[in-house]
């Protein structure tokens, strides 16, 4: 019988082959550096509305309010209630109305700055940003050019008070 000699190689310590990773880190990390410019982030800052039972601010004689509906927008005053209500359409709660009579607040009050937004809990979140966009800016034609002019900075978010609540809202009639 013969012998098979096996011979028991050592198997020689091999480096791993990075070479296609590190390829891939030369272009990904330019990459990412350079698109990362482009992305922006917007922060909005928002105020709770002041407590019901605050003493009023002598100096500021409007408290604007815009309540979103399930049916309507309500624009409103704290202390007289509703001023406009705007029902809602086929396409959606009325944002270009909105937009114009919160153009001709601004031409009676242009210093006032702040405005509060109270929602239904049921309120979807788009209705919510396209109120606040209304509220914030206008596009305005001056000179056959649209400029965006600023109404309400200053937003304040909060709860919409019930319709059946003793609320300054509820003063509004019905005909």
């Amino acid at each position: 019988m013969i012998r098979y000699r096996r011979r028991h190689r050592a198997h020689p310590d091999t480096d791993m082959n990075i070479t296609a990773f590190m390829n891939l880190m030369v272009i990904l990390v330019p990459f990412l550096l350079i698109t990362a410019v482009f992305s922006r982030v917007t922060i909005l800052e928002l105020n709770f509305p002041p407590a019901a039972s605050a003493a009023p601010d002598p100096k500021q004689e409007l408290r604007l309010e815009i309540t979103i509906r399930r049916d309507a927008l309500e624009i409103g005053e704290r202390a007289r209630g509703v001023l406009k209500r705007l029902p809602k359409g086929g396409q959606g709660h009325d944002i270009k109305a909105l937009s114009q009579i919160l153009i001709g607040i601004k031409q009676r009050f242009p210093d006032k700055l702040d405005a509060a937004i109270l929602s239904e809990p049921d309120t979807s979140y788009d209705d919510i940003v396209q109120v606040m966009d209304a509220v914030r800016l206008a596009e305005i034609v001056q000179g056959g050019q649209l400029t965006r002019v600023e109404l309400f900075p200053e937003i304040s978010i909060g709860d919409a008070p019930t319709r059946g609540a003793a609320a300054p809202y509820s003063a509004e009639r019905r005909s």
